[in-house]
């Protein structure tokens, strides 16, 4: 009996940054705890953590590029809307005092 059946040639390969610990599958970057990727990845992950504590063991191939996430993006945006959030209920308490 012969077995005719067509076989996947489906691999999988993951790799670790020894530094930082972010993970690639089959190339591809994604964020631990959540799997989430997208194409800029890379870059966000450069402007958050190895651009600033990467060294030699870095595997990031994005490392060094500027540009992506940082922590003061992150820090600019939590303060705007820190500021929208505040403008908002100062506008509703002018609009209905302290009930």
């Amino acid at each position: 009996m012969t077995n005719d059946k067509e076989l996947s040639d489906l691999k999988l390969e993951r790799k670790e940054c020894p530094k930082c610990g972010a993970i690639w599958i089959n190339g591809k970057h994604m964020f631990s705890g959540t799997a989430a990727s997208y194409d800029r990845s890379e870059v966000d992950l450069a402007g958050l953590v190895c651009n600033k504590l990467g060294d030699e063991t870095c595997i990031n191939p994005s490392k060094g590029i500027e540009g992506g996430q940082t922590w003061e993006r992150r820090a600019g945006y939590i303060e705007g809307a820190i500021a929208a959030k505040k403008g908002m209920l100062e506008d509703m308490r002018d609009q209905f005092g302290d009930l």
